[in-house]
């Protein structure tokens, strides 16, 4: 199932690539050959990262949302906050909340300015298996991402990045370059 915000982009897109005849051009095999290896590669980094923090008792989503309230001014984020810079619909985040609450890792209590809204806080305990779950984790990313990679192949890869992000999100991009002028 697709993310609503994921959903509403491909929208977009589509109807930016309805207005735009030069967009029907069909993607090349080549191109089509290009995607499937950047999926087969993400989901096998992803998997591999997520088998190492397991062994550290921490799972992905734990460490994503560890990582979100340790970054967080004060250890803590309203709730909707929190799944917004983690880009979950809100569900999901109060499911996973509650299991991570009932092992002692976050807090939840209500927000001192809105009384509908709830605070995350990070625990002790929470910081400790973040902090257990880190060095492993980083080492991991050196050795299955970083240690693949030329310096000039990680300048290529975050032009490129720029350059999806920027197709993504052209209103950001323009904003930015706007912003550059002044």
């Amino acid at each position: 199932m697709l993310d609503v915000s994921i959903r509403r982009r491909v929208i977009l897109m589509a109807g930016d690539a309805a207005a735009d005849p030069g967009a029907r051009r069909r993607m090349t095999s080549r191109e089509l050959a290009i995607w499937r290896s950047l999926i087969d590669t993400t989901a096998e980094l992803r998997a591999i990262l997520g088998a190492q923090l397991q062994e550290s008792g921490c799972s992905p989503a734990d460490y994503q949302v560890l990582l979100a309230l340790k970054e967080a001014d004060g250890r803590r984020l309203r709730s909707s906050e929190l799944a917004a810079s983690i880009d979950w619909e809100r569900s999901r985040l109060s499911h996973h909340l509650a299991r991570m609450e009932r092992r002692g890792l976050i807090r939840r209590s209500d927000c001192a300015t809105d009384s509908r809204g709830a605070e995350v806080s990070l625990t002790e305990d929470g910081a400790r298996l973040f902090r257990s779950a880190s060095a492993p984790h980083l080492r991991a990313i050196k050795q299955c991402f970083a240690d693949a990679l030329t310096p000039g192949q990680f300048e290529e890869l975050a032009g490129i990045l720029q350059a999806l992000q920027n197709h993504l999100h052209p209103e950001v991009s323009i904003a930015r370059v706007g912003g550059d002028r002044s």
